[in-house]
């Protein structure tokens, strides 16, 4: 499944073919090349939690070695976001989204610490993400960045209680009570503002927990306002976290791009999954080889140059530094000349 990945192989049959023609190769790492029956019995058969389990192993070595995201603070900075993956109905009649379509739902929750994976959720198309939000065991003192999609007063006050800092956007039909206006520093900020907000829970709401309310202009002449839990961050610093979260698009934007989630080639409920956990295995690959080399790889630029160069026998920490230069040439035998 990493070969169909990293190879782009469109069916069971491309992959069947595809190892088939580099079986001498494969058999110098002890691998055989496998058949079409053989593979879809594994998609159909294999428990897909088998390659959750080698993603979250991966993410913990790559991120053992990832750079801290760019802001001053300690805190660990994650973004949230869904990405809906659009299925044939008649093909995936287990993926009900609407009467001609189906779709299932990839959650994912971004590490800013090397721009990493960090969790994976995989639901049906009618799932909302606020329902997926509320099972993540996010960890206290991080700071997790998220759209006003996820908007809800009694999550914000219970990720409060349990020390987990937030930064979304504030919908428009809110209810707040304004506690303190805060001086209004750093460019851009028009509005800093203590608050408390009606969550319709009454133990909580008879003692409500105290938010930021934020209202921000960027340099296009755009206006925001921005709601918090984090009272020791600066505004602008909250504007910029919200910024950030940018990245989890531009991550769903490169794995539908490089690698094969949008067509698949089982069409079972755990084959889908075992697709989808693949490409992020190969994508958390391809991060730790962006990590471990000097040469400024873009990620799409890796995949290609990995794909013309997938089962070639090169040293790769040393072409991923520098992977333009012919590889050096051992001694050859030299062959005595004939008797005339």
């Amino acid at each position: 499944m990493i070969f169909c990945q990293l190879g782009r192989a469109q069916s069971l049959r491309e992959i069947e073919q595809g190892l088939a023609s580099a079986e001498g190769k494969l058999q110098q790492l002890g691998v055989e090349s496998a058949k079409r029956t053989t593979l879809a019995y594994a998609n159909a058969h294999r428990p897909w939690q088998l390659y959750q389990d080698v993603f979250e192993r991966l993410y913990a070595r790559c991120h053992a070695i990832a750079p801290r995201h760019k802001f001053r603070f300690r805190s660990p900075l994650l973004s949230l976001d869904s990405s809906t993956i659009d299925l044939c109905a008649a093909m995936f009649d287990w993926a009900k989204f609407r009467r001609t379509k189906g779709a299932v739902k990839l959650h994912l929750l971004l590490d800013h610490d090397g721009h990493l994976p960090r969790y994976a959720v995989i639901t049906d198309g009618k799932t909302v993400d606020l329902t997926v939000a509320r099972q993540l065991d996010l960890p206290p003192g991080s700071i997790v960045v998220f759209d006003r999609g996820y908007n809800d007063y009694l999550w914000f006050t219970e990720l409060t209680l349990f020390d987990v800092g937030f930064v979304t956007r504030m919908k428009d039909n809110s209810r707040w009570k304004v506690i303190e206006d805060r001086p209004a520093l750093g460019k851009g900020v028009l509005r800093d503002q203590l608050i408390t907000v009606t969550t319709g829970h009454a133990e909580l709401d008879k003692k409500p927990v105290l938010l930021r309310r934020i209202e921000f202009v960027d340099p296009d002449g755009k206006e925001y306002v921005f709601l918090t839990n984090r009272l020791d961050l600066a505004a602008t610093t909250i504007a910029e976290i919200y910024r950030q979260r940018w990245q989890i698009e531009l991550f769903f934007k490169a794995i539908k791009q490089n690698l094969r989630i949008k067509t698949f080639v089982g069409t079972s409920e755990n084959a889908l999954h075992i697709q989808i956990w693949t490409a992020l295995i190969a994508i958390l690959m391809l991060r730790f080889l962006q990590l471990q080399s000097r040469w400024g790889w873009s990620l799409s630029n890796l995949v290609a140059m990995i794909r013309l160069n997938l089962f070639t026998h090169r040293n790769l920490l040393k072409w991923l530094d520098d992977p333009f230069t012919s590889p050096d040439v051992g001694p050859t035998d030299q062959q005595l000349s004939l008797a005339v």
